[in-house]
């Protein structure tokens, strides 16, 4: 009887932010079009259209880790204001850590998953799963993901 309850937001007002084109609405023919709530505030899309406005198509959530993982560009860690950044993409994506050793971790992680797949690319007969450099990788990864 007393106090205000939050609603979920209309399918049209969900929006969200990209780096050259500001905010972006999910399409209407998208299949997520009718999802009001994402876990994670990070969506990966591979179509991107304007009409009325600028909008997305064919898109998912992708959460942290896998983002830091396997998202493009340089990842860094920095101390800002007490808290520890791993940011992305010349820092226009950037998560707070729970410490400094989870920062670099992570970080490292990142750069070893680089170099195991720079030697796949230049031996493609090697078998990730098979070698034990590359099943510690993936295992960690796999863990990781499944777990956050």
């Amino acid at each position: 009887s007393a106090g205000a309850v939050k609603m979920q937001p209309k399918s049209e007002e969900v929006k969200f932010v990209t780096k050259n084109d500001g905010y972006v609405h999910i399409h209407p023919s998208s299949v997520n079009y009718q999802t009001r709530h994402f876990e994670s505030p990070y969506l990966v899309y591979h179509e991107k259209i304007k009409t009325s406005r600028v909008f997305i198509r064919d898109c998912s959530m992708v959460s942290v880790y896998p983002l830091v993982l396997l998202g493009g560009g340089q990842v860094h860690t920095q101390l800002q204001k007490g808290e520890f950044v791993i940011s992305l993409d010349d820092g226009w994506i950037r998560f707070v850590a729970a410490s400094h050793q989870v920062a670099e971790l992570v970080k490292e992680l990142r750069c070893e998953l680089d170099q195991l797949l720079q030697d796949k690319i230049k031996n493609p007969s090697m078998d990730l799963c098979m070698c034990p450099r590359g099943s510690r990788i993936i295992g960690m990864i796999v863990k990781l993901v499944t777990t956050q």
